[in-house]
Formats: C-alpha cells, sequence, structure tokens
C-alpha cells in the first residue's frame, strides 16, 4: 500500500513566479520545514491538475526539474516520490515560527493585508542582508 502524498499545492495566478516554478518552490520549502521527508510521495500529475487547474505539461515539468535537482525521482507506474532532504534547522526553527505567527497575526491585526506583510517581510531580509556585509 503506497503513502498518501504529503503536500497540497497552491497556485497564485498573481505573483508573476511561473506556476511549474511555484510547485518546484513549494516542494523544497516543504522539504526545509521538515513536511516532506525521503520517501514522501507527491500527488500524482492528474491529482494536481485537478486540486489547481493548471495544465498537465506545467507539473510533468515541476517533477522534472525536482529531479534534475536529484530531489525526487520518478517510478514508473507508482509515482513521483521524494529522494533527499534539504537542510534545516530543528531546534530553533518551531521557536522561530511562532514568533513569525504572532507577528503575522499583529500585523493583520493591524490592517494589513499579505502583499503589505509580504513587502514588508521582503524589505527586512533586504535590509538584513546588507546589514550581513
Amino acid at each position: 500500500m503506497e503513502a498518501e502524498p504529503t503536500i497540497e499545492f497552491r497556485l497564485d495566478r498573481n505573483s508573476g513566479v511561473p506556476p511549474y516554478r511555484q510547485l518546484i518552490d513549494q516542494v523544497r520549502q516543504a522539504l526545509r520545514l521538515g513536511i516532506l521527508h525521503p520517501g514522501d510521495q507527491l500527488p500524482t500529475v492528474r491529482d494536481v491538475v485537478k486540486q489547481i487547474a493548471i495544465n498537465p505539461n506545467t507539473v510533468h515539468r515541476a517533477y522534472r526539474d525536482l529531479e534534475h535537482q536529484g530531489l525526487t525521482e520518478g517510478r514508473p507506474g507508482s509515482g513521483t516520490f521524494i529522494k533527499r532532504s534539504l537542510s534545516k534547522v530543528p531546534d530553533e526553527q518551531p521557536a522561530l515560527q511562532r514568533r513569525i505567527e504572532a507577528w503575522i497575526r499583529a500585523a493583520r491585526e493591524a490592517g494589513l493585508g499579505d502583499e503589505a506583510i509580504t513587502a514588508l517581510v521582503a524589505e527586512a531580509m533586504r535590509t538584513a542582508e546588507r546589514k550581513k556585509k
């Protein structure tokens, strides 16, 4: 009996990021966060197409790119499976995530929407990077 896929894709059609790249980024993020592990199965192309109304060729491209990156492997007749993980910071991650979630709640209570929150986070990352140099 095969494992159920452990990731649900979403698509932001207004992001300006190509759909295949969004799928790749979501898999990479799930690997970093420890949501996906080696041996986990990704949803079938057919399931992704149904879930987010996307062209099957786009899903195939994302899965092929993930395979070229050495993160997944296709098993004929079985599906696409995670081959290796990406590094993560296991000890600090839960505490950092709680702090970020609290910050997002505070931002929403202050009336900020997703776009404004994303812009603030992006600017904070740029500022932190400049200070690091």
